[in-house]
């Protein structure tokens, strides 16, 4: 029994039967790794603006994909310094804040378990000055710390 080849015809506008391209992401084709159709997604579902362009979740996808790389770059360094190989909540609090702009850009921003930076007022150091000059007459003149000869 032989079947008669059937062709398939495109339809109007070529959407109909056929093979269809594969589909490739927007993220792909920005050559990204945060998702680009997720963020047009919450762009459009945030209602942030009537319209929202198709250069809008390029652009912001970009801008997150960048911050991200820089504070996992910084808070690696931070991690390496303390001799771990996990980056912690406490290495991210060192990376931001040590680093000017992001810690401009994330100055109401509070880490849990981040802690503070190591900070001492110099207000509260002992004064370098009198101490050395204290510790000189001590070393040098020995006899100086006795009461004075009788003449």
């Amino acid at each position: 029994m032989e079947f008669a080849k059937t062709t398939i015809t495109k339809g109007v506008g070529g959407r109909k039967g056929g093979d269809r391209k594969k589909a490739i992401p927007k993220s792909v084709k920005a050559g990204l790794q945060f998702p680009v159709g997720r963020i047009a997604r919450f762009l459009k579902k945030g209602r942030y603006a009537q319209r929202v362009g198709i250069g809008a979740p390029i652009y912001m996808a970009a801008v997150l994909e960048y911050l991200a790389a820089e504070v996992l770059e910084l808070a690696g360094n931070a991690a390496r310094d303390n001799k771990k190989s996990r980056i912690i909540p406490r290495h991210l609090q060192l990376a931001i804040r040590n680093d000017d702009e992001l810690g401009k850009l994330m100055h109401g921003v509070t880490i849990a378990s981040g802690g503070v930076l190591p900070n001492i007022n110099p207000v509260l150091l002992p004064k370098k000055s009198t101490a050395n000059e204290s510790q000189d007459k001590a070393t040098k003149s020995p006899k100086a710390s006795k009461s004075p000869k009788k003449a």
